[in-house]
């Protein structure tokens, strides 16, 4: 296993790698793509002038809706380069597809591997795949090919079915699982109601993916701690995305996913697109380094979360981003009050009585947002209202409508057919 000297480098041999990278970049854009190439004329750029990361100011932001109009004019490949075509989820609109070549894949495989290697994985682990590998995916195809380059041992169970997944922990003996957090408190649900013991087994770690299991002070929130208190297993947060192609994994210090230098750069900027200082909130802007098929200049991720640049206790130097806050097209102002949908999923997550939840947001007859927790639960409904109205007030000061449904209706909007996510989030804003 191979960590990479340049996380352990000091800030300015970093600065001076990613300098270096980004030119690299810069000059690949305007020789290859199209976009780009017309962002520079049009902005009086010369590529040749962006020498540093600091020069980057000098370029505008790319847009999520960039990408979705002018998709294939991202791509700087011709098509028989191209290996794998991938999709992103959709998840605060319509799927974008990006290109891969065969230098992408293993720029893929490598960025996993060193993230493995961080969350205290080695050669003698096997993981359990609980993400699926199809459906145009980037994610689960990057794990599995990760775990490979690490050399340690696989098992593509794929998402869901508690039952197959507790069948194969026996017969295999997995040391790690990668999947959802909220799906692994179904797995110890199912446990308890079968007589399996979870901490008579081999899982000794679990790499979450997808949703945040601390608050922003590193400490677990409702769902990691929930895991944690019957299950005794240390918990890896890594925070990803299609676009990005690149993953932040917690070390065993589980203060912040570390940044890979060689694979990108980032930036965390406030509303006026001005840096946010250290430890402050604001939305995380990269640069990817080292992609052939559709690398991105200044993408607005539109998640929002806070960056640390101290030393970490495990050695690296690298810019460590804490969990994310939210989307920023996610926030919620509500009666003088903003908000973000996770922290109304941290007091959801926290009461026993609540099986199954979404929450809607929408605009009211006067004009501003609106809230409806949609719910399903065990007990008295008038108590359960009043408990989550109580929580839920303490932690955010107002308290929103709620609404009692059939488990099968909220489940047809949480896991949509076809979707590879779960849908807590519903906006009908107009």
């Amino acid at each position: 296993m191979r960590i990479p000297e340049i996380e352990f480098a000091s800030a300015e041999e970093i600065e001076k790698c990613q300098n270096e990278k980004l030119i690299e970049t810069v000059l690949y854009l305007n020789s290859n793509s199209k976009f780009y190439q017309e962002m520079f004329q049009r902005n009086n750029i010369n590529p040749s002038d962006i020498k540093t990361v600091s020069d980057l100011k000098k370029i505008p932001f790319t847009s999520k809706d960039d990408l979705h109009n002018r998709n294939e004019d991202f791509i700087c490949i011709s098509k028989d380069q191209i290996s794998d075509y991938v999709t992103t989820s959709g998840t605060i609109g319509d799927p974008v597809t990006f290109a891969l070549t065969d230098r992408d894949l293993d720029r893929l495989a490598y960025n996993e591997y060193i993230s493995f290697i961080c969350a205290d994985g080695s050669n003698e682990d096997i993981y359990q795949l609980m993400c699926t590998l199809d459906r145009r995916f980037m994610a689960g195809l990057a794990y599995f090919l990760g775990i490979r380059k690490l050399g340690a041992g696989i098992i593509r169970v794929g998402n869901g079915l508690p039952e197959l997944q507790w069948d194969t922990i026996k017969r295999i003996k997995p040391t790690a699982l990668v999947g959802v957090p909220s799906f692994i408190l179904k797995m110890i649900e199912y446990a308890e109601h079968n007589g399996i013991d979870c901490n008579e087994t081999s899982v000794v770690k679990a790499i979450c993916i997808g949703e945040n299991i601390r608050k922003s002070d590193f400490s677990y929130n409702t769902l990691g701690k929930n895991i944690t208190d019957k299950w005794n297993i240390k918990l890896y947060s890594t925070y990803a995305s299609t676009e990005k192609g690149t993953s932040f994994t917690e070390c065993g210090a589980g203060t912040g996913g570390h940044l890979h230098p060689e694979l990108i750069i980032a930036e965390v900027i406030d509303e006026n697109g001005n840096d946010v200082g250290e430890g402050e909130t604001g939305e995380l802007v990269f640069t990817t380094l080292g992609v052939e098929g559709m690398p991105l200049l200044r993408y607005r991720s539109g998640d929002l979360c806070q960056y640390f640049s101290s030393p970490c206790e495990c050695g690296r130097n690298t810019l460590r981003l804490g969990p994310i806050i939210g989307r920023r097209h996610h926030m919620i102002k509500y009666r003088g009050t903003t908000l973000y949908p996770p922290a109304l999923y941290d007091v959801l997550d926290s009461i026993n009585e609540v099986i199954i939840y979404y929450v809607e947001v929408f605009t009211n007859e006067i004009g501003t947002d609106e809230i409806l927790i949609h719910v399903n639960s065990k007990g008295d409904h008038q108590k359960i209202e009043s408990l989550i109205k109580d929580k839920i007030r303490a932690k955010v000061r107002v308290a929103p409508k709620i609404v009692f449904e059939e488990s099968e209706t909220i489940r047809k909007i949480v896991f949509p057919e076809l979707s590879r996510k779960s849908q807590k989030f519903l906006d009908r804003r107009l």
